[in-house]
């Protein structure tokens, strides 16, 4: 990375040995160490992102069958989501890092297929749990955001011969997305807050990073504190795209409407 690159030069070396490195409590340390946390940061942001990415299709697929109470499919959303709000991250990611190559070995046994279990990467595992936990609770607010669109709109489109793929398309998910987009990333900072646990599943991201590092030299606070600094700024920048996000996404009323039905999406 390029970020890794910088810190890394000979500049940043200089600058760093000019810092007190004190016995108790060393700043050098804590500065010294950020090249190498920064190393992991990509494994950090695909946990995040790919956690993010699954589980806002499957909150989408768990909202509308709540909404639609569709037959068989209702009753194991509702257990899936009362398990997966109910249980530890950890016990989750846990359970899917354990219980996934059980699942895979059975199919071996069973259907005598040749699964490679061992090929697969960890952190496909972390991103599985992830994805499933994101969609347990972001389903309730895509749930409500659909449920806030005004029904006159969408009466108004089948009206219109829209089959009711297109009226989610065009009307329903549009209006939703304005009302469950702060909530959306609040929900994605949490989670990237939340990827610190997987290297409870062997994932060497910057948490896990920091760990290492601590353990070469028993500069413990001063890694933690380094790794709370990428954790911070990582999710100083999310907060700063989804805000251009909710700018983009604001419906334009036009001026010369009634000032008491300029509400939707109005933020001036």
């Amino acid at each position: 990375m390029v970020t890794t690159v910088i810190l890394a030069s000979n500049w940043y070396q200089e600058l760093i040995q000019k810092i007190p490195d004190e016995q108790l409590f060393s700043w050098r340390s804590v500065f010294d160490g950020l090249p190498r946390i920064i190393e992991k940061l990509p494994t950090t942001l695909l946990l995040t992102f790919g956690g993010a990415f699954f589980g806002l299709i499957l909150a989408l697929i768990f909202a509308i069958v709540k909404i639609n109470r569709v037959k068989i499919l209702y009753p194991l959303q509702a257990f899936f989501v009362s398990f997966l709000r109910g249980t530890p991250m950890l016990v989750q990611l846990m359970l899917t890092y354990y219980g996934i190559p059980l699942l895979l070995k059975a199919i071996n046994l069973r259907f005598g297929t040749g699964l490679n279990i061992n090929a697969i990467p960890a952190y496909l595992f972390a991103i599985v749990a992830f994805a499933f936990n994101e969609a347990a609770y972001s389903s309730e607010t895509i749930r409500a955001a659909i449920l806030s669109v005004d029904y006159g709109e969408i009466e108004a489109a089948r009206s219109l011969g829209m089959t009711n793929r297109q009226v989610y398309h065009r009307i329903i998910i549009p209006n939703a997305a304005v009302v469950a987009t702060p909530t959306l990333i609040n929900s994605l900072i949490g989670l990237t807050k939340g990827t610190s646990l997987a290297f409870s599943a062997g994932v060497v991201e910057i948490f896990a990073q920091a760990q290492i590092l601590g353990g070469a030299d028993y500069r413990y606070f001063e890694r933690f504190i380094s790794v709370a600094f990428v954790y911070w700024g990582v999710n100083i920048v999310i907060e700063l795209f989804g805000r251009f996000i909710e700018k983009k996404m604001v419906i334009e009323v036009p001026d010369n409407l009634n000032p008491q039905i300029r509400t939707k999406g109005d933020v001036r």
